[in-house]
């Protein structure tokens, strides 16, 4: 991996109150941040790295996204002790203000690089419970808030950016996004994931809906890509529609769960893969936002690869880089095949 150099000041956010979203026996555990914080101290990144502390998001700012009536429940299910908001989504007497602190640490975060006193244009946001999947009346998929679109509200509403690409590499399609900004051309929401997989959305042809048609971009891979198939779809589809959209800020929703390890899913991604996958990031965001990157915790369920993975994105946004992985695509037609089938419905709305 490159040299780390510190010339880009680069920050994570963090609070211990995240491990009191109890899920119990459950994939998305409090376990999924202790191995990435163990594992970035272990190599030394602490002294490299700014810890941003975070405060919860206002009812208020929840509301950019999620309707009063799904917000009040939640509320109430875990005051009553917890509960179940779908059958893979469990709550506990904590979970509410917990997830309030989570929707917190992506708005913090992204007052944290707005802030050009604070030379700070990287935060990876290690935050729980993620968000993703949920929409603006259901929690669903592990997901309680979407994390990542209320920051992107909050870019709009209290900064005024017209311009936002969120990024999404979890394995699993980002329904919940999908469905906030389906119809907003200020946000292009770009996502590659495994198909046919949980939850079922994201197919090429869903590209938004009225003004916002075309700002939707979807990349659904069939099982087994490994990271030259995800670097094709990234330097054929994401980055040259991102060059044309030209962001204001790049926001990404980081999932882990395409790593090869991952129980909950079939992809090839290594641990390496991951950092470069955030240099693609990196360069599309120095030609066009400033440099300016929020990332936000979603997926990723086994440990060890969970913690290798984000040391290797902290790598990458420590270093003034790129490292380059070569890679002739031929050994899987189908991601070739398929890109190609991408760009025959993007081409209608962008220079691709």
């Amino acid at each position: 991996m490159n040299s780390i150099s510190t010339a880009v000041s680069t920050g994570y956010v963090y609070h211990e109150d995240y491990l009191k979203h109890d899920t119990g026996y459950h994939p998305e555990s409090a376990e999924r941040l202790r191995a990435i914080m163990w594992k970035l101290k272990e190599a030394g990144f602490m002294q490299r790295l700014r810890r941003i502390v975070p405060v919860k998001a206002s009812k208020e700012q929840i509301a950019y996204v999620h309707a009063p009536e799904y917000i009040k429940k939640v509320d109430a299910m875990c005051k009553r002790g917890g509960g179940m908001l779908d059958s893979d989504t469990p709550v506990c007497t904590d979970t509410y203000e917990i997830a309030l602190l989570s929707a917190g640490g992506a708005i913090k975060a992204i007052d944290e690089v707005i802030d050009e006193s604070n030379n700070q244009e990287r935060i990876f946001a290690l935050i729980r419970p993620p968000g993703h999947h949920a929409t603006a009346n259901k929690g669903m998929g592990f997901c309680i808030f979407n994390n990542i679109a209320i920051a992107a509200e909050h870019l709009k509403r209290k900064y005024g950016i017209k311009r936002i690409l969120i990024a999404d590499w979890d394995v699993h399609h980002g329904n919940g996004t999908q469905e906030v900004f389906f119809g907003d051309p200020s946000v292009l929401y770009f996502s590659v994931h495994q198909y046919p997989h949980y939850p079922g959305t994201g197919w090429i042809d869903e590209v938004g809906k009225g003004e916002g048609e075309g700002y939707t971009v979807n990349v659904p891979l069939p099982a087994g890509v490994d990271d030259i198939g995800y670097l094709y779809a990234f330097n054929n589809i994401l980055a040259p529609i991102a060059m044309d959209f030209n962001p204001e800020f790049v926001l990404v929703s980081v999932g882990f769960d395409a790593h090869s390890a991952d129980p909950l899913a079939s992809m090839n991604v290594t641990s390496l893969g991951f950092g470069l996958f955030t240099d693609v990031i990196k360069e599309i965001a120095e030609k066009n936002s400033k440099g300016r990157i929020v990332m936000t915790l979603e997926g990723g369920y086994n440990l060890n690869a969970i913690g290798e993975s984000a040391l290797s994105v902290f790598n990458s946004l420590l270093s003034t880089a790129r490292e380059k992985k070569e890679g002739e695509i031929k050994e899987n037609e189908k991601v070739r095949k398929r890109v190609e089938e991408i760009k025959e419905v993007q081409r209608k709305y962008w220079r691709i």
